[in-house]
């Protein structure tokens, strides 16, 4: 028996050969599969200690394909679905092959018949485990930003590549393609500070999906939580995706920026009973999957089939082990969790915020520093779970996201516009939060990109091969007055413009921005708002509009420089209009965050009542500076009124949606107005004394009476 039998799952591999360990405590018997280049099996009997499987084997090498045969009981109705003639992925697996044949015998039942065993041998249908050697660690990023600093890009690594013109053709749509420096330098013109990759844990497409010609995409689909997605790596998929992983993530971090991984530990790739046996089911159905009571079918939190269970030690232990191997061996900064709540059930499936996996989370070194980002709900009972994660969690909002749209849209509650715009903190200040809980975006990958939500009022998923049954309904889109593209130039400049909007707003709100990559440049998926299958130009970015949007891609970089040099966008508190003192403790006379409604000042109560109002002005402010953003949604131009002293003594054009010309150039003074054209963002800064001395000579300087108009 070996000596280091409570280490790690999974390969291990020394001189003097390679451990295999597999935990199956409800096994009778577990064979070891080693396979060659032709496919010969070489089969190897495993010893059990406490209830995980063991065997040694003298000149293995990396690159070694592997696979498990567990014998156990095959009784469905006590959800008990052992099949040794099923060849099994170890779910530990640093590397796995390739993806499923579903003409083979993958199933562990009869087609017709799913209490009845399969007995064919499913070798030659099913992905691989790898075995796979130590190779060093990526490069460290100098710096890990907090929350509060970032700017979050989420991304697909294949789409981002697959048409750059830049990138050599052979590492389009790979892990070395997304490292290549021409990606690298727009992401950091861009002013990015951290990518969020779509799923790269392996996954596979699911069977309905493969029926209809068609691929996961996205890769919501996991089979192996430690390898890396074997179709991204340019060169093999026998171990060498580790390394390239690796590489990318350290060319990524070598440029300042971190990476976050989408991971999908809610539930598998092996759906419903009804679904392939590549795994999990093979190694314990009862174990590592949440059922119903009556044993013989899934209880189904996720909408896939099948849902995790992690109140079952040995599941939970999966989980944290996958997350620590990526943290500390493939270099990453922090997690997005998909449909996060089926991760915090207890065994009787209700949610459990202090579940032991956020627990474990809170008081593991291993994660301190590491980014926590939940998905706040899934599909469950009181599965809707945003703003109650906790501390040392963020969370997708989508309040902000269907807010903002319809805001755009004329849909109008100017209390709520700026309750989202300062950081939700009717969601998260609560829980003694900071703004940073809250992870704001207006777009996904899963809905209309930016463009498409003002230029369809409808989905057009019908390339999906669904009839256009997926995808949500509830886009809160405007089209602008026609839908789909249009050659009309007054439409076309109004789409523009909204889209120049969406990107201000996401940008110049407190909280944690998320980009979804190519809205900076226009990107469309011709309507599909539920793009999940479409491993096409549909889904993947098109370089060549970056010409014709760079304006757009200008002010994105210009938004995201302003975050960073100022920290009025990025104080990771709340703002409560507190008074603004000098370092002597003296009023300043001004507060840390006003509201302006463009005429006499402060926002009054009949402001905030008032359900026409379209302009809303956020006043920012600290010691040393400040800024006033106006945010105006009406159709019509309308005249603003620069507040007046003591909120500042001069107003200076910072950054707007405008076109050029439509702004004044010159500064303005307290009580100056300018004319703000319909569907407009202005960015000012402020200048503002720092001390009450200085404060006392400004006032006395400004001209009072008449006002100007520029």
């Amino acid at each position: 028996m070996p000596t280091d039998a409570s280490g790690m799952p999974g390969t291990h591999l020394a001189s003097d050969g390679c451990q295999f360990r597999l935990p199956a405590p409800r096994a009778k018997a577990v064979e070891l599969v080693l396979l060659d280049a032709d496919m010969h099996q070489r089969t190897f009997p495993m010893s059990v200690l406490d209830g995980s499987w063991y065997a040694k084997v003298a000149d293995i090498h990396p690159g070694q394909r592997y696979g498990y045969r567990v014998y156990g009981e095959w009784n469905p109705a006590a959800g008990l679905r052992d099949n040794p003639a099923k060849l099994l992925v170890d779910p530990y697996a640093r590397a796995i092959t390739s993806g499923v044949d579903y003409l083979g015998p993958v199933r562990d039942h009869l087609p017709d018949a799913r209490d009845t065993m399969d007995e064919r041998d499913s070798f030659a249908a099913v992905p691989l485990s790898v075995v796979v050697s130590r190779s060093p660690r990526p490069t460290p990023i100098a710096r890990r930003r907090p929350l509060s600093e970032s700017v979050i890009y989420e991304v697909h690594v294949k789409g981002m590549t697959r048409l750059h013109p830049d990138v050599p053709e052979h590492l389009r749509g790979t892990y070395a393609g997304l490292a290549y420096p021409a990606v690298i330098d727009h992401l950091k013109r861009l002013g990015v500070t951290a990518v969020e990759l779509l799923p790269v844990q392996h996954f596979v497409t699911e069977s309905a999906i493969a029926g209809r010609g068609k691929t996961n995409y996205w890769g919501y689909s996991t089979l192996g939580f430690f390898a890396p997605h074997a179709a991204y790596c340019s060169v093999g998929t026998t171990g060498e995706q580790v390394d390239e992983f690796k590489a990318m993530v350290s060319a990524l971090h070598s440029a300042g920026i971190e990476v976050i991984l989408d991971v999908v530990y809610n539930h598998t790739c092996e759906g419903g009973v009804d679904g392939p046996t590549l795994c999990f089911r093979g190694i314990d159905h009862r174990d590592y999957y949440r059922l119903n009571a009556d044993m013989g079918s899934n209880f189904d939190v996720t909408g896939c089939g099948n849902s995790l269970d992690t109140s079952k030690p040995d599941v939970l232990a999966l989980v944290l082990d996958s997350m620590r191997y990526w943290v500390t061996e493939m270099g990453v900064d922090g997690f997005r969790f998909d449909l996060a709540t089926t991760l915090i059930r207890d065994s009787n499936h209700n949610v459990d915020q202090n579940h032991p996996f956020k627990r474990v989370i809170a008081d593991d070194p291993a994660f301190a520093g590491i980014k926590m980002i939940a998905e706040p709900w899934d599909v469950g009972p009181f599965g809707y779970q945003v703003g109650r994660f906790g501390r040392g969690w963020s969370e997708w909002n989508d309040r902000y996201r269907g807010f903002m749209r319809d805001y755009w849209r004329g849909v109008f509650d100017v209390q709520e516009f700026a309750t989202r715009l300062t950081g939700s903190a009717d969601l998260f200040d609560g829980s003694d939060r900071p703004p940073s809980a809250s992870v704001n975006f207006i777009t996904a990958h899963d809905g209309f990109t930016m463009r498409d939500l003002v230029t369809y009022n409808h989905k057009h998923n019908e390339a999906n091969g669904e009839h256009n049954r997926d995808g949500s309904d509830d886009n809160r889109s405007w089209n602008c007055g026609v839908e789909g593209e249009t050659l009309d130039p007054e439409i076309n400049a109004l789409r523009r413009r909204q889209v120049r909007n969406l990107m201000a707003t996401l940008l110049l709100s407190r909280g944690v921005p998320m980009i979804t990559a190519g809205d900076e440049m226009g990107r469309t998926q011709l309507g599909n708002n539920n793009a999940y299958c479409q491993d096409t130009p549909i889904s993947w970015v098109d370089w060549k509009l970056a010409e014709d949007w760079a304006g757009l891609t200008e002010l994105t970089a210009d938004l995201t420089k302003l975050r960073a040099t100022s920290r009025l966008l990025t104080y990771d508190d709340y703002l409560y209009r507190s008074e603004i003192l000098d370092a002597h403790g003296q009023s300043l006379q001004r507060y840390n965050l006003a509201w302006m409604n463009g005429y006499s000042g402060e926002m009054q109560t009949h402001d905030w009542q008032d359900n026409g109002r379209r302009l809303l002005g956020m006043y920012l402010s600290s010691r040393t500076e400040a800024l006033l953003i106006w945010f105006y949604s009406g159709a019509h131009p309308i005249h603003v009124t620069m507040p007046g002293s003591p909120w500042g003594w001069g107003y200076t054009l910072a950054a707007s949606t405008a076109e050029p010309g439509e702004l004044p150039t010159i500064d303005l003074l307290p009580g100056d107005s300018m004319t703000l054209p319909g569907r407009t963002v202005v960015v000012l800064k402020v200048k503002v004394p720092s001390d009450e001395k200085t404060l006392r000579k400004a006032m006395k300087s400004l001209t009072r009476g008449g006002r100007r108009e520029a």
